[in-house]
């Protein structure tokens, strides 16, 4: 579960968790015609990717894995490694990009997941997430399961979980993620987290010595009248004579009611005459206008991430996630879980205060993108990035949405006064302005929380998107200064989100860092706009604005 927000360790702080076409029929590796297509109004770019049905992804998975053998032979794998396809990319002008997770001896290698780069007639690259090879002495482990198993408990009590549990028996991995692979054990723990979120925290052992190697947390936290939408259109399903929160042009996404529950899935929300919701607040916990926001924040992020980047869904299978409201009692929180595939929102303080936002639904659905993308690491420099990717894809749909009752801005959370003072939650422009997130990266970031770690990755897109300086944007003044005084031209939203987007899905691995991140973001603006391209250098601009060279 990814977290909205840390819980900041003062009396006055919230907690609030956001607990990450055409058909193609040929072969890839002939470089065959198709009839790719970029999104609707989009111009062409030859590194943009190409909008596919889930039928012809599915069958370009599919020919990747037959061939997957040939593959780890060509990129020097050992003869104990296999790779498992888990996404292909196929880029305008032919590349293809294929991301893989590793095996050792039937063993997960967590840390090895990897893109092999094709471009069409061109020279294949490969971007790995751990450079050192993959190989252990023994698969046979020195301590048992059940020590790694107290272990994880112990770590989870100890971070204030209540009802801890493991999930399953922990299961027998190769640690890749931080230098040389070793032998380990990985435990997932249930129950919940101290403010009432979901728990699932991973934790990894050392299969040889017992010491605990690492931890991170698997939950993301963070018509009708909507109480942040206004009024709005949404995707409804008649059944019989009652309407249905059901979305079936959208992959099939629907809202539940947990009416104050903690698990499960809830009941799906129903009407009489299709109108829903009555645009305020209100602490019963059948209210409807919780759920349009909720219904309307998931409709908009779909079409954000389809008409701007031809991604069809949150997996790019044509299949939507769906969404709980009304979790728990005073909850405030809001979550995404890989687990169920869901997002959920709790109430907020009284219970009238909602999580339901739009940059909030966007930053939760982005969660789910980039677990099924990058699959950036939630701890250390890669769980800021993917805090801050999330946050960076809630600010694109917020403003893909053009709604008149929530404008665009470069605020996260403006709507929700998490803070009970009406200050926004985080401020791209310059992320320290929250009083805890680093505006520049220094060698100390990856000690930091991940939801304040993300400061400099939010300042660079602000910088490439809106340039360094003063800038009024839909009414809102920002001011947004760089680390070494430099002054930053920036390019537009609409590159910067190209950008962003093309680096987290062919050129971003789990153990993603700064530098890694600056290098992937300039490999996408070399694909998207030439290397010696204003883009190409004003990424380069943005990054050392913030410290990172």
């Amino acid at each position: 579960m990814t977290p909205l927000h840390a819980r900041r360790r003062t009396a006055l702080a919230a907690t609030t968790a956001v607990v990450a076409g055409a058909l193609l029929t040929t072969g890839l590796a002939t470089g065959a015609a198709t009839a790719d297509s970029a999104p609707a109004g989009k111009p062409v770019l030859g590194g943009a990717p190409v909008l596919l049905s889930a039928a012809a992804r599915t069958s370009l998975i599919q020919e990747r894995q037959a061939t997957a053998t040939e593959t780890a032979e060509a990129i020097g794998l050992g003869a104990k490694e296999k790779l498992i396809v888990k996404d292909v990319v196929r880029d305008m002008d032919g590349t293809v990009h294929t991301r893989y997770e590793r095996t050792y001896d039937g063993l997960p290698v967590l840390g090895g997941d990897l893109v092999v780069h094709e471009p069409a007639g061109g020279t294949r690259t490969v971007t790995k997430a751990v450079k050192a090879a993959v190989k252990i002495s023994s698969v046979t482990p020195g301590v048992t399961a059940g020590k790694a198993k107290t272990q994880a408990l112990a770590a989870a009590e100890a971070a204030g979980s209540e009802r801890a549990e493991a999930g399953s028996a922990p299961r027998k991995v190769v640690w890749a993620a931080q230098g040389t692979p070793v032998l380990a054990y990985e435990t997932v723990v249930g129950g919940l987290q101290a403010d009432g979120t979901p728990n699932e925290l991973h934790v990894i052992t050392d299969a040889t010595t017992g010491e605990k190697l690492h931890e991170w947390q698997g939950v993301h936290t963070g018509t009708g009248k909507g109480l942040y939408s206004g009024t709005v259109t949404l995707g409804t399903y008649k059944s019989g004579s009652t309407y249905q929160l059901y979305d079936t042009s959208r992959g099939g996404h629907k809202t539940y009611n947990l009416a104050r529950g903690t698990s499960g899935t809830g009941t799906l929300f129903t009407d009489a005459d299709d109108t829903w919701g009555t645009g305020t607040a209100s602490s019963s916990s059948s209210d409807q206008t919780a759920a349009v926001d909720a219904a309307y924040g998931a409709q908009i992020t779909w079409d954000f991430y389809k008409s701007t980047f031809g991604r069809n869904g949150i997996k790019n299978d044509g299949k939507a996630a769906y969404s709980r409201v009304h979790y728990g009692s005073n909850y405030v929180n809001a979550f995404w879980q890989d687990s169920c595939f869901c997002m959920t929102y709790g109430d907020g303080s009284g219970n009238t205060h909602p999580l339901t936002s739009l940059d909030v639904a966007g930053h939760e659905m982005s969660h789910g993108v980039t677990s099924n993308t990058a699959g950036l690491r939630y701890s250390g420099e890669s769980g800021g990035l993917n805090e801050a990717t999330s946050d960076i894809f809630g600010t694109g749909a917020e403003f893909y949405a053009a709604n008149s009752s929530d404008a665009g801005d470069y605020l996260i959370g403006e709507k929700i006064d998490i803070n009970g003072n009406g200050t926004p939650l985080r401020h791209m422009d310059k992320p320290s302005k929250d009083g805890a997130s680093k505006d520049y990266w220094s060698s100390s970031l990856g000690s930091v929380d991940v939801h304040y770690s993300s400061g400099p990755a939010n300042h660079f897109f602000y910088l490439l998107a809106e340039g360094s300086g003063s800038k009024t944007v839909n009414g809102v003044s920002y001011n947004s200064p760089t680390y070494d005084g430099s002054t930053v031209t920036g390019i537009g939203r609409a590159k910067a989100l190209q950008i962003w987007y093309k680096a987290l899905t062919t050129y971003f691995t789990s153990t993603t860092n700064y530098k890694a991140a600056r290098t992937g973001t300039l490999n996408a603006a070399s694909a998207l706009y030439g290397s010696s391209s204003t883009e190409y250098k004003a990424v380069a601009a943005a990054w050392k604005a913030i410290n990172v060279s």
